[in-house]
C-alpha cells in the first residue's frame, strides 16, 4: 500500500472527503516527524512506538577501494510494533 492508497482507505473507512483524508494523513505524518525531530517518542498504545536512535561515529571501509573511512554519527528513526499489531499480523 502506498500513501495515496492509504489516503483512499482512510477516506472510505471514516466517511471523510478525500481532501479531508489527505489533510488528516499528512497531519499525522507531520506530527510524528516533528516530535521525532525534537528527540521525543510517539507512543500509540497497541499499535507501536516511534522513537529516535542515535548512532555513534564509527570506522568502516569503502566497499569500492577498501580504504578505511569514518562513518559520521547520525540520528535514525525507529519503530517498534505493539502487541496488538503483532498479534493481528500473526
Amino acid at each position: 500500500m502506498n500513501k495515496q492508497e492509504l489516503i483512499a482507505t482512510v477516506a472510505d473507512h471514516s466517511g471523510l472527503a478525500r481532501s479531508d483524508a489527505v489533510k488528516a494523513v499528512e497531519a499525522v505524518f507531520d506530527t510524528i516527524s516533528v516530535t521525532l525531530k525534537k528527540g521525543e517518542e510517539v507512543r500509540l498504545v497497541g499499535f507501536g512506538t516511534f522513537s529516535v536512535s542515535r548512532r555513534k561515529a564509527s570506522a568502516g571501509r569503502n566497499p569500492r577501494t577498501g580504504e578505511p573511512m569514518t562513518i559520521k554519527a547520525s540520528t535514525q528513526p525507529k519503530f517498534k510494533a505493539g502487541k496488538i499489531l503483532k498479534d493481528s499480523v500473526n
